[in-house]
């Protein structure tokens, strides 16, 4: 299934307009013509069975003839992650996380980022893509990057854990992860946390947690946690 993506739609539209962008890339990159079947989703669950109504590059239109709705999960998980020195290998974890089925993710500024701007129109296009492409439902929530002490005077419900390689007591990833739990990890930079970021957040009820035996790249430890989770919640 080719899946597209119109944010504006719900249960209740029965025709609607891809944009300019979307419309050529249908009739003129994928020469999908009228009668032709499209499925949509709205980033919020639904997948919409369309049928073009007007093949027309600059107003491509449809109109939807069924709609599914997907349950959501029953965990949700928020990866709150350090950007990468190279944007392209942050670009991979936000690629292989929407796949695998991340639901939020939090870039942070540590003590020892390296980067600390990052394009959030061009990571959201990465997600979309993502999505799209594996076929998922629900649109990941990207928000913008902010200081980790920041961040860390934020509410999160459920579990909330650290994953750093400091040699200190920390249990294992899998050990503590359950079924149906809300998590937060936090993942830090290249450098990693540093001990008074580390202290923070155990200070704010963070618990440290190892991803195994070696030493991981941002990206890579990121793709480990968010697989973890999603393991354990799989039916």
């Amino acid at each position: 299934m080719q899946l597209f993506y119109n944010p504006n739609i719900n249960e209740t539209t029965e025709n609607f307009t891809f944009d300019k962008e979307e419309s050529k890339h249908i009739v003129k990159v994928l020469r999908k013509k009228d009668t032709d079947i499209l499925f949509v989703t709205n980033g919020l669950g639904l997948l919409f069975k369309t049928e073009i109504t007007l093949a027309s590059d600059n107003k491509c239109t449809v109109k939807i003839l069924a709609v599914e709705k997907a349950e959501p999960s029953k965990f949700h998980l928020h990866l709150v992650i350090a950007p990468t020195k190279m944007n392209d290998r942050f670009e991979c974890f936000l690629e292989k996380a929407t796949e695998i089925g991340v639901h939020e993710i939090t870039p942070i500024i540590c003590d020892r980022s390296e980067r600390k701007v990052i394009n959030t129109e061009r990571f959201d296009k990465i997600i979309l893509t993502a999505m799209k492409q594996s076929n998922v439902l629900f649109l990941p929530k990207l928000h913008e990057a902010i200081p980790l002490k920041e961040f860390l005077k934020c509410k999160n419900e459920g579990l909330l854990l650290i994953a750093h390689c400091e040699e200190t007591d920390k249990k294992s990833l899998k050990s503590v992860l359950k079924p149906n739990e809300n998590v937060t990890l936090l993942i830090g930079p290249e450098g990693d946390f540093s001990e008074k970021e580390i202290a923070l957040a155990l200070e704010n009820n963070y618990v440290p947690v190892s991803l195994g035996n070696t030493r991981l790249r941002t990206e890579t430890a990121a793709i480990v946690a968010c697989h973890s989770v999603v393991f354990v919640n799989e039916d």
